[in-house]
């Protein structure tokens, strides 16, 4: 038997893990824009964060270097979409892809955060 798929074995928390080339930046959105807090930082300079929002988590890494993937890196079920798509258009992000109902059951946009990280950001209908 794999050990691996054992039934028995059960997750906890997984967290997308969002590269940052400037920390202050990412912070002044995730939490200016979208409202998440801090909870937990490391390093100084700062170089790895938490943040937290009712059951939605995020760890910021910073890396200097950052080339932003052409790819979604995270996905973010929400109770209001268009409340996170309004903000993100009022902070002046890129939208990737235009808030729309999808036919697999969610209204749904694609948004490049200050860094160029491309989140899927959706609602069931």
């Amino acid at each position: 038997m794999n050990d691996i798929a054992d039934p028995g074995v059960r997750f906890g928390r997984i967290a997308a893990m969002l590269p940052v080339k400037d920390m202050a930046k990412a912070c002044d959105f995730y939490i200016g824009a979208l409202g998440f807090r801090k909870t937990f930082e490391n390093g100084n300079p700062v170089g790895f964060m938490i943040l937290k929002r009712d059951g939605g988590e995020l760890h910021l890494t910073l890396q200097p270097r950052h080339e932003a993937a052409d790819f979604n890196i995270a996905h973010i079920m929400v109770n209001d979409v268009d409340a996170v798509h309004d903000a993100c258009q009022r902070y002046g992000l890129r939208i990737i892809k235009s808030l729309q109902d999808k036919d697999y059951g969610l209204r749904a946009f694609v948004f490049a955060d200050p860094d160029g990280n491309r989140i899927d950001v959706g609602q069931p209908i």
